[in-house]
């Protein structure tokens, strides 16, 4: 197994660790999860990196990154709402596209076909990391200005959600016409 599955993985084990932490009362969990969440969201950009930079990109790279990402941001998304800090309307949308794409993917692979990331997807990625990772931080440090970045980057990351989810649908519309 290469460095870039390896981090691969990582991330997934991070998840129960990122939860544990967060919905656990500790002093400054919150925090703590928050440098939990950013490490494993790193993990992401690396082992893309390195998968492209060492010509290591494999098949189960392609599908168990993807999925790794929608654990972390599922486990995110589940545990905010959970601790009253996200309605819950806005995960059903993230994880219903989550879900839409995922099919999606699974009909393309019986085709032989691997759907890779998009460029609307990895934006999507971002915009939701980014918007945990400021709910999390209780949006620090934009509320000692009082600017509402936490609820402007959560809205962004629900637009780049339904927009990447309709890109993807729409680029492998022959793949729902069999």
């Amino acid at each position: 197994m290469n460095l870039a599955n390896k981090l691969t993985i990582a991330r997934i084990f991070l998840v129960p660790v990122f939860m544990i932490v967060l919905l656990n009362k500790i002093p400054y969990g919150m925090y703590m999860a928050a440098v939990i969440f950013t490490i494993a969201a790193i993990t992401d950009t690396l082992d893309g990196y390195i998968a492209r930079s060492r010509n290591q990109i494999t098949k189960f790279g392609k599908f168990m990154d993807p999925l790794a990402d929608k654990l972390l941001v599922t486990a995110a998304l589940v545990s905010l709402v959970q601790m009253d800090k996200l309605p819950a309307w806005i995960v059903v949308v993230i994880i219903s596209r989550e879900y839409i794409i995922s099919i999606l993917r699974a009909v393309a692979a019986s085709e032989g076909i691997v759907i890779a990331a998009s460029w609307w997807g990895k934006l999507k990625t971002l915009t939701q990391i980014i918007a945990i990772i400021s709910i999390l931080l209780d949006n620090y440090p934009f509320r000692l200005i009082g600017f509402p970045f936490s609820t402007m980057a959560l809205w962004l990351a629900v637009i780049l959600t339904v927009v990447s989810g309709i890109d993807y649908i729409y680029l492998n519309r022959h793949l729902l016409k069999q």
